[in-house]
């Protein structure tokens, strides 16, 4: 089945921006058209579990950009969860090898952003880096793809971080993250929320967190949601989404 959302619409919706009425509307739309198409079980797409503690919807990918939808707070299955609460299995703190922008859909999501700067003195942090695999042969290298495993491997990097400034949205509100820039999403505790993201890689970067000064590399298997999870999740989304409009 071909899917509703194009990259570059969204990601010349997403341009537009906040003071373009239409634009966010597009937005929206295409969220709830490709949620539609999940819940009644018309795409095959699978829900996963990522790793910072949230649901992924990997939506779209063309060629470097990619869209997906991510699905935040403990109760991201609805009312009863099929297990415990997410949790982050690495680090919150975090940098893209890919330029983000991201439209929320409800709920409040904060973007911090934090200072990293090489300390071998006295370093707080090392430098990991992230690099994924998919379920098949081949990487999993790009925005929004559904990498099965993540090789999380020490740097020689040591560093200092102190945290930066916040930008809250709500829904309707669009931020934009280049590559390369560390920082962490803040959902309020006992919230939730969720986004439309738009992902374009960028040549010569790479995914990276924080870890211990003496972390060891490090293997995190992502959880696939099955069917009735994933129409689960896009139903309670649709539905939060129609209770903030």
């Amino acid at each position: 089945m071909r899917s509703p959302v194009d990259c570059h619409r969204v990601e010349a919706a997403m341009a537009r921006g906040t003071r373009d009425g239409a634009a966010v509307g597009e937005l929206f739309a295409a969220a709830v058209t490709v949620l539609e198409e999940m819940a009644s079980g018309r795409r095959a797409l699978r829900a996963v579990r990522h790793p910072l503690g949230f649901l992924c919807l990997p939506v779209r990918r063309e060629g470097d950009r990619g869209v997906c939808v991510h699905v935040f707070g403990d109760h991201v299955f609805g009312d009863a969860p099929p297990g415990p609460p997410a949790r982050p299995a690495i680090s919150p703190v975090h940098a893209h090898s890919w330029d983000l922008a991201s439209c929320v859909l409800y709920g409040e999501v904060g973007n911090l952003r934090v200072r990293v700067r090489d300390e071998s003195d006295r370093p707080t942090h090392r430098l990991f880096e992230v690099r994924s695999t998919a379920a098949g042969p081949g990487p999993a290298a790009g925005p929004c793809d559904a990498p099965a495993v993540d090789e999380i491997r020490p740097t020689p990097r040591l560093v200092s971080c102190a945290p930066g400034p916040e930008e809250t949205g709500v829904a309707g509100g669009i931020y934009r993250l280049p590559a390369g820039e560390f920082h962490t999403t803040v959902v309020p505790p006992g919230t939730v929320a969720a986004t439309l993201l738009l992902g374009r890689s960028l040549p010569g970067h790479r995914d990276l967190t924080l870890g211990p000064v003496h972390g060891p590399a490090h293997r995190v298997v992502r959880q696939t949601c099955d069917a009735a999870q994933t129409a689960r999740t896009a139903r309670t989304v649709l539905r939060r989404i129609d209770g903030h409009h």
